[in-house]
């Protein structure tokens, strides 16, 4: 056995095990990203403008991360991600969750619940009716409509609760009730004591619930009645039970998506990884022959070690991580060509099978590990930057980098090795379709520059002219409806059904086939989202019931959110573009190969950013990511 695989052999049977001990069982150690499972995926503001200068001196927004946590907790979601984000923002991700209304309500909702007494004086009644609300009173309305005074000198808040739970009231209509705790009781008591024959409001974040002539002194449990189905009497119980938010929360960013879409998906990207991995099988197998089939082997390894790394580290596949997979199944494939042309010139050179298999190793490994080093470089600052999906791919994208240098590098190599040692091999032929080039490039350099020059023009001149509307919404801000029909539609025929609700100035786009379609619209408040989609469904669900009409994601983010992902965005292609200058000027010691090697990158950026303003695409921060590979 030659000396070289006494070492090399046991480290790649400990690859192969640890690849298959780690992707089995894949499913409980592999998570799915919420593109691919369906869910909601939120950025959450806490707006410590609004909150006393007392409360400013405590930590708010970790606070209201507990409260957070608590409420979904309750809430049941299954394996949530709650993440806090700079000084007043919490990242949220809801796996599996579908009823999107319900969940934001929950999030959202402050919960501050106030005991207050309703005065019975009717001159202070009619001074606040008419204008002037007395100092230490409050105007407000009972569940009927019917106005009330209410006393805020003497209030007592939620905090007095030790648990709250659903319960039966009259005619069997769902109420919250409520226990106090030690404190709580003795404070309630002595407002109820005190007040007897007189109403007491329980006040939620406001509006007033029920306001219940007291009887008797109350000491240890009350009850909450309005009108509330069973599920919004347990939200309440849960917001109740997980305390009330220390300041108001504002969604500044929401991705949904809905768990049909989530399936599609892993459906388009198994077909993708598939119709491309047998693209590559074929060219590899027909065109190297035996060597392809070695490069073949190494690929499904290169897999299973992806697969692997994944699991190990409990990283989240996403959509665009698929991508990345099967970039660096390319970028495998890639390597192992380099390698088979360089011994396929290394034989036309004379030299006998082994050494020229050696050679071909050793000399085409520069290029490789520098072309794997740069784009890895990439990939980091695109996770630094990035988020969500983003990071999914550059997860996948740096995990695969490491196991195709290992596979087409060490594994092709072993294999070779002990084909040459056991006799095995003693020709290696390969197809080859361009025998010698005899196009005088370097002669033609002033036409490939004016060629060059009209591409970069007519790019520039398309991005400068769309303005804004080259822009997804992760960089502009705004609100993404997309929706799907069994029927094509056509966009005039939308563009009128939603000008029936006022919606006419929505951007309208098709998204791959007939029956699939983007509706765009600017972002304002909360309730002004909650209008737009209510206006959007229903509409749709008038003009095209026959066609069921679905809503596969919404997508909304904030104006800050969105300028703050577009310098993201710059950031991560100037650090990269910087990264790789600095290692390929010390990888060869010369800046000017650095120099021009960014300026080449830079040039086939603008061009494709180019040419997708000219198709009429938008640019996310996906296709930030896809232009810096």
């Amino acid at each position: 056995m030659p000396a070289s695989l006494r070492w090399r052999i046991p480290v790649a049977l400990f690859a192969v095990s640890a690849a298959c001990w780690f992707t089995f069982p894949l499913s409980t150690r592999i998570n799915l990203g919420l593109d691919l499972q369906g869910g909601m995926h939120l950025v959450l503001k806490v707006d410590t403008s609004k909150v006393s200068a007392e409360a400013r001196n405590q930590d708010v927004t970790g606070i209201a991360l507990e409260v957070v946590r608590n409420r979904i907790d309750q809430f049941g979601v299954r394996e949530p991600l709650i993440q806090r984000q700079g000084t007043d923002h919490i990242l949220v991700q809801l796996p599996g969750v579908t009823d999107r209304d319900r969940a934001l309500k929950l999030l959202g909702q402050t919960a501050m619940l106030e005991f207050q007494l309703v005065s019975e004086n009717s001159r202070l009644v009619q001074q606040a009716l008419d204008g002037t609300v007395p100092k230490g009173f409050r105007l407000a309305e009972d569940e009927t409509g019917t106005p009330l005074l209410l006393d805020t000198e003497e209030t007592l808040t939620g905090s007095i609760l030790s648990d709250a739970f659903v319960d039966a009231g009259e005619l069997g209509l769902p109420v919250v009730s409520f226990r106090m705790n030690k404190e709580g009781a003795k404070a309630f008591g002595r407002l109820t004591g005190a007040n007897i024959g007189k109403r007491l409001a329980i006040v939620l974040d406001g509006k007033v619930q029920s306001a219940p002539t007291i009887q008797s002194r109350i000491t240890d449990a009350g009850q909450i009645s309005g009108r509330f189905t069973r599920e919004e009497a347990n939200d309440l119980a849960i917001v109740l039970r997980a305390g009330a938010l220390p300041a108001p929360i504002v969604v500044e960013e929401e991705r949904t998506i809905g768990p049909s879409l989530g399936k599609d998906s892993i459906r388009a990207g198994l077909l993708a990884t598939a119709f491309g991995g047998v693209l590559v099988v074929l060219f590899m197998l027909v065109y190297y022959r035996l060597a392809g089939l070695v490069a073949v082997g190494a690929l499904v390894l290169n897999l299973l070690l992806i697969f692997g790394g994944l699991g190990y580290f409990q990283a989240t596949l996403t959509l665009p991580g698929i991508a990345g997979m099967i970039l660096t199944l390319g970028m495998a494939v890639d390597a192992n060509v380099l390698i088979y042309e360089r011994i396929r010139e290394e034989l036309k050179a004379g030299r006998p099978l082994s050494l020229a298999v050696n050679a071909g190793y050793d000399k085409a490994f520069s290029a490789i590990f520098d072309s794997n080093v740069t784009t890895a470089i990439a990939a980091l600052f695109l996770y630094w930057f990035g988020t969500g999906p983003i990071r999914g791919f550059a997860t996948t994208l740096n995990i695969g980098l490491a196991a195709s240098m290992f596979t087409a590098i060490f594994v092709t190599r072993i294999v070779f090795d002990l084909m040459l040692g056991t006799g095995g091999l003693r020709d290696l032929s390969m197809l080859q379709f361009i025998r010698q080039t005899t196009i005088d490039f370097i002669g033609k350099r002033k036409l490939c520059y004016a060629l060059s020059a009209l591409v970069v023009g007519v790019g520039v001149a398309s991005f400068i002219a769309r303005g804004d509307a080259r822009y997804g919404i992760d960089f502009t801000g705004g609100l993404l409806q997309e929706y799907r029909v069994s029927q094509p539609l056509h966009a005039d025929a939308l563009r009128a059904t939603l000008s029936k609700v006022g919606l006419g100035d929505a951007v309208i786009q098709q998204f791959g086939a007939p029956t699939e379609w983007l509706i765009r619209t600017p972002a304002g408040s909360e309730a002004e989202i909650e209008r737009v989609t209510s206006l959007t469904r229903e509409a749709l669900r008038s003009d095209y019931d026959a066609a069921s009409p679905e809503l596969g994601r919404i997508e909304r983010v904030g104006p800050v959110v969105g300028k703050t992902l577009k310098e993201k965005a710059w950031l991560a292609i100037g650090w990269s573009m910087l990264g790789i200058l600095l290692y390929v000027a010390v990888r060869f010691r010369h800046f000017d190969f650095g120099t021009a090697g960014v300026i080449a990158l830079a040039h086939d950026v603008v061009v494709g950013a180019g040419m997708l303003c000219l198709l009429g695409r938008q640019i996310d921060f996906i296709v930030v990511a896809a232009l810096m590979t």
